[in-house]
């Protein structure tokens, strides 16, 4: 590992505020769980490989006296007074060496609370506050990230709800329960659904995005569905009843006398419903449909009214 006082960025003379003020900027700066920077999991491991040493008084002093590496393993080895402690620990005894080999205890690993380093009081800001669920307490370990994933539901799977099956990012395949009244781009929170934590906390959440396919006859627009609705020239002109599709059943609208294509009839409560509150409209558009056959005595009358009653309908668009 590289030197702990250029990993954290200070020099060798800094104060411990000083350098738990810079492990403080890193951290939050490089950790998993809210970092966007690259390779962000392997320098946020160094930064806090680089505090274990420098931030623990003992270990800091052994290693500016060269007796410990940047990892916190001894340089000294096989000296008379030395004896292992168990596993990745040691004492120096010598007598003869000076008050700075009397008695040092090392814990080489780079593990973040360790002997000697306690970064409870440093991850009690970053991750404790804000966090939804419950109280945790202040040493409580990171959550894993939230993954984010998207399913297409038809509109009557979102009118009524539905199960439908969504594969995650995390390579399982959950089945969710799409409410009904659903709008398009609304998402669904899975609770710890997500990606593990690699701190040992609990698991993210899973973001499901719902999004409605398109509908051969209707268009969702907000609680509102708007329909194209087409009918004949003699409907329009002389008006009529005609039949119009809804999600539920088909109904009966009428076309004013001399409607024009384009205009927009409402049909109230037709649109999509809502848990709480009144169902949108049926927004329907007209469009006036000719034959499929050219038909002479229509023809013959369009001529007639052209020579005899002309008309611009675009006049306001000069």
């Amino acid at each position: 590992m590289r030197d702990p006082y250029t990993v954290l960025g200070v020099q060798k003379s800094a104060d411990m505020a000083e350098i738990k003020k810079a492990f403080r900027k890193l951290a939050k700066k490089y950790h998993p769980d809210q970092s966007k920077e690259p390779k962000a999991k392997e320098k946020f491991a160094e930064v806090s490989a680089a505090y274990e040493i420098v931030g623990d008084e003992k270990k800091r002093a052994a290693f500016d006296r060269g007796e410990i590496d940047a990892e916190g393993k001894p340089r000294f080895q096989g000296f008379e007074g030395f004896s292992a402690g168990g596993p990745g620990q040691g004492r120096r005894t010598h007598a003869g060496a000076g008050p700075g080999f009397e008695h040092f205890e090392f814990n080489p690993g780079g593990r973040p609370g360790a002997q000697g380093f306690d970064a409870s009081d440093l991850f009690a800001d970053l991750f404790a506050a804000g966090r939804k669920g419950g109280a945790r307490g202040p040493s409580a370990p990171p959550r894993g990230e939230d993954v984010n994933a998207t399913v297409t539901v038809g509109l009557a799977e979102a009118v009524k709800g539905a199960t439908v099956r969504v594969a995650l990012p995390t390579g399982r395949t959950l089945e969710v329960s799409v409410p009904a009244g659903i709008e398009d781009g609304k998402q669904i929170r899975l609770k710890r659904q997500g990606q593990p934590s690699p701190f040992g906390g609990e698991p993210g959440d899973a973001m499901v995005t719902v999004r409605i396919a398109k509908h051969p006859y209707f268009r969702v627009d907000g609680r509102d569905l708007r329909l194209d609705l087409p009918v004949t020239l003699y409907e329009a002109v002389l008006g009529a009843k005609v039949n119009v599709p809804t999600l539920d059943a088909t109904v009966e609208l009428a076309v004013p006398a001399g409607s024009n294509g384009g205009r927009t009839l409402r049909l109230r409560g037709k649109g999509l419903p809502q848990p709480h509150g009144p169902a949108g409209d049926l927004l329907v558009t007209l469009r006036i449909v000719l034959p499929d056959e050219p038909d002479a005595e229509l023809t013959s009358l369009m001529r007639k009214w052209e020579s005899q009653k002309p008309y611009n309908p675009r006049g306001d668009m000069a």
